[in-house]
């Protein structure tokens, strides 16, 4: 019996096979990201979050698009796929400064071993940063100093409470700063509570958080250069005002560390997908010297 030229495994589809399946996948995701939703006025699509709202005149048929909500129309660049086409398995990618990537880029990153590197032209120091502010009645007070040191640094404060000094629970605000984090509605996130240790807990419980609890200047720039943390967790009444406000600076200042960190930190983002079975790549907010 004669044996077929160059025959197909089953298990591996030849190269056109694969190159149709992911035209076909990119087509779907696309028209996802055009199509309005059905039943919850807001969905993702491609890694894209997109508002909808129904007419009250006519039914689901007549729903349509509408703008979607802030951080998601500030001029944002998209990641996808195909932007990844020339990048060598394990290279260094370069990204606008403040660009999303779409669900599919994100799996793409994780598969290949890519790492991504925020452009960026101007100094740390001098880049406005969005910075998510959480607290429970331990940390209110100093929560509020923070907010008035972001805004005189020029930074923006995104408050998600608490509002006062009743009895509130840390985790419930450490979660909403984490998320807000890793959705990208702001770059660095800061929660208080009086030892800023629960907080850091919570907040990591958000796929995509490196929350860090800093006691001093020198743990919040390790926790930046090394971990390539995005979250500080602080303990305002147990730090005091001083070291709260050294710290806060610190940790805002300083840059994710050389490549070798962010393999480390690749590591831990590979443990967290282990557990929840979803990939987020890393990424660095601030630049290192030399690298902008």
């Amino acid at each position: 019996m004669p044996v077929p030229q160059n025959p197909v495994s089953k298990t591996n589809p030849p190269d056109s096979d694969f190159a149709h399946l992911r035209s076909l996948v990119r087509r779907v995701v696309a028209r996802a990201m055009r199509e309005p939703a059905l039943g919850d006025k807001r969905r993702h699509a491609g890694g894209v979050l997109v508002e909808f709202e129904a007419s009250s005149s006519a039914g689901r048929d007549q729903q349509r698009p509408q703008a979607a909500p802030e951080p998601f129309q500030r001029g944002l660049q998209w990641i996808a796929i195909e932007d990844l086409d020339g990048v060598a398995n394990g290279a260094e990618f370069e990204v606008p400064a403040g660009a999303r990537l779409t669900a599919l880029a994100q799996d793409e990153i994780l598969r290949r071993g890519i790492s991504l590197r925020e452009k960026s032209g101007c100094s740390s120091g001098a880049r406005r940063l969005r910075v998510a502010l959480g607290a429970d009645h331990g940390g209110y007070t100093t929560k509020e100093k923070i907010k008035a040191w972001l805004e005189a640094l020029g930074h923006e404060a995104l408050d998600f409470g608490t509002h006062d000094e009743s009895a509130a629970d840390y985790p419930d605000f450490a979660s909403q700063v984490g998320e807000a984090v890793a959705d990208g509605q702001a770059d660095f996130g800061v929660c208080v509570d009086g030892a800023g240790i629960g907080s850091a807990m919570a907040a990591n419980k958000v796929p995509g958080v490196r929350a860090a609890a800093c006691y001093d200047e020198r743990t919040a720039r390790n926790a930046r250069e090394h971990n390539y943390a995005n979250v500080l967790s602080l303990g305002g009444p147990m730090l005091g005002e001083k070291a709260c406000h050294a710290i806060l600076l610190a940790f805002l200042k300083t840059p994710e560390g050389a490549p070798r960190h962010g393999r480390r930190v690749q590591k831990i983002m590979e443990i967290e997908a282990r557990g929840t079975g979803r990939a987020r790549p890393v990424t660095k907010v601030l630049p290192s010297p030399g690298e902008t």
